[in-house]
């Protein structure tokens, strides 16, 4: 066996610089792993001796990569060629349609951690729509509001935490807490920052969706993200216009459903509703059928070299204490850290939820899960940190947010896709989520986690509850990462649980 390091990322910088101290080299580019990968499935010659052909020869590089992925459709070729992008300045509200892209890395500027200051954008919608003048008079009173409701909201914590205040280690920790809650009155106009790492073939991808999203903000994303990037690997990102596929697909599917709920919405539908599980802000409405049962048999047939028919059959034949003694098997010295074996895939759970802007930040980056939201809506009301209600602050929170909501009635009427810009980060939208039990342990020790932010927690626990309803064997160790142990050594009492060293 051999293993070779065939490349790594590197700063633009030193990249730049190599090509000023060597103009005569055209061989600074990602394009050639992707075309020596391109042909590994046909050629003879070792991978290492294909990138070396592949860097004398960049020009015949670029032309194979065309054929390979455009003319033959391999599309996964486009896939060995990454890019780390900066993006700057842009809004929380696209941020959110930035990240919505599932095979991509992102780290964003968290305002959890960082105080912020009056940064934000103005969207071109607003200006056309003479709006600029109380769109940035609200958003200034949001932000004014945010930094007195900071200092109220740290005095809170520090007085509540006397024991932590006294280590000035902790002073981050607890001032981290007060912005967390203090952020609940910010727009979705703020400005944010992010790193982001995808591959060409993403890139492409992006681009297109970007280019199609009806916000001007999203569109300037899409240009400046093909300026930055189209002379890296010309070879590998050449489709970014939007296809019709793209710009006519949704407002055809919107037209459509307004028709549906115009002709059946005013029938009583709530009785013929199938049955679903409710607990607060969350709805667990279709789930895996006999889900414990499958997952046994899953289990089965992964283990024991058994047809699927006949593992269902056998999974149908034990009762309760023998699914429950296999389970147990395939989580026997589980520790906090381990994922639970692939077979819990198979187990789906569907829910909805209304959740606020700060808990759809969360949310979102569960990227394994399906989740797929309507637009932030006023009607479905706010989330208002029980810390603002602590220090008295709760009415003239409520008095922002009214005029908050009055502004976005007038853009609104105006240009509909902008109006949420003006939104805060305590309004709410109504979000599916599809995420399989295996996803959903991650989850839990993450966001059910007594360190999780409280809103994503009691929205993570709230899913766990009700997941346990219909399907307790599946979920018998679903817990946040704080309570994983004692859990644990209920239902393994003989074996110890303690973290590895």
């Amino acid at each position: 066996m051999k293993v070779i390091l065939a490349g790594y990322n590197l700063d633009a910088d030193v990249i730049e610089e190599l090509k000023k101290n060597h103009p005569d080299r055209n061989d600074l580019t990602p394009e050639t792993i992707s075309a020596a990968y391109a042909r590994i499935s046909r050629n003879p010659l070792a991978v290492d001796e294909l990138r070396r052909e592949a860097r004398k020869e960049v020009d015949k590089a670029r032309s194979s990569n065309r054929n390979i992925v455009f003319g033959m459709g391999h599309s996964s070729i486009a896939e060995h060629t990454v890019f780390n992008i900066d993006v700057l300045g842009v809004s929380r509200l696209v941020v959110e349609e930035i990240e919505k892209f599932r095979l991509c890395s992102y780290t964003e500027k968290s305002q959890r951690y960082v105080l912020l200051t009056d940064d934000f954008v103005i969207p071109e919608e607003v200006r056309s729509a003479r709006l600029e003048a109380p769109f940035v008079e609200t958003v200034r009173d949001q932000n004014s509001f945010y930094q007195s409701l900071f200092e109220r909201l740290r005095d809170l914590v520090f007085r509540k935490h006397e024991d932590l205040a006294r280590d000035p280690a902790n002073r981050s920790t607890l001032e981290g807490w007060a912005k967390e809650d203090a952020r609940y009155i910010l727009s979705l106009a703020t400005e944010t920052q992010l790193g982001m790492t995808l591959n060409a073939r993403n890139l492409e991808h992006m681009l297109r969706r970007l280019a199609a999203h009806p916000l001007a903000e999203a569109k300037e994303c899409a240009r400046r993200l093909y300026d930055a990037t189209a002379g890296v690997a010309p070879s590998l990102v050449r489709y970014t216009d939007p296809t019709p596929f793209d710009l006519f697909a949704g407002p055809m599917l919107a037209e459509e459903a307004e028709k549906c709920i115009l002709k059946w919405g005013k029938k009583k539908w709530e009785d013929e509703t199938p049955r679903t599980f409710r607990k607060g802000n969350v709805n667990l409405y279709s789930w895996t059928p006999s889900a414990d049962e499958f997952l046994v048999a899953s289990l089965i047939h992964a283990a024991a070299g058994q047809p699927m028919e006949r593992c269902l059959s056998i999974a149908g034949l034990m009762d309760r204490e023998e699914k429950e003694e296999l389970v147990k098997k395939a989580f026997s010295h589980m520790k906090a850290y381990d994922a639970p074996p692939r077979e819990f895939e198979n187990i789906d759970l569907h829910f909805e939820a209304v959740v606020s802007a700060s808990c759809f930040a969360q949310l979102k980056r569960h990227r394994i899960a399906t989740i797929v939201s309507q637009d932030y809506d006023p009607a479905l009301g706010i989330t208002i940190p029980p810390s603002v209600l602590e220090v008295g602050m709760k009415d003239r929170f409520r008095e922002i947010i009214s005029r908050t909501e009055d502004l976005y009635g007038r853009i609104r009427r105006i240009s509909p896709a902008a109006a949420g810009y003006i939104l805060t980060n305590a309004h709410r939208r109504r979000t599916a989520i599809k995420v399989n039990a295996r996803e959903l342990y991650h989850m839990s020790r993450l966001r059910a986690d007594r360190h999780a932010q409280w809103d994503i927690r009691e929205t993570c626990e709230k899913m766990l509850s009700l997941g346990r309803r219909v399907m307790p064997l599946t979920l018998m160790l679903a817990a946040g990462k704080d309570g994983f142990a004692s859990l644990y050594s209920r239902i393994f009492p003989d074996e110890d649980s303690s973290p590895r060293q």
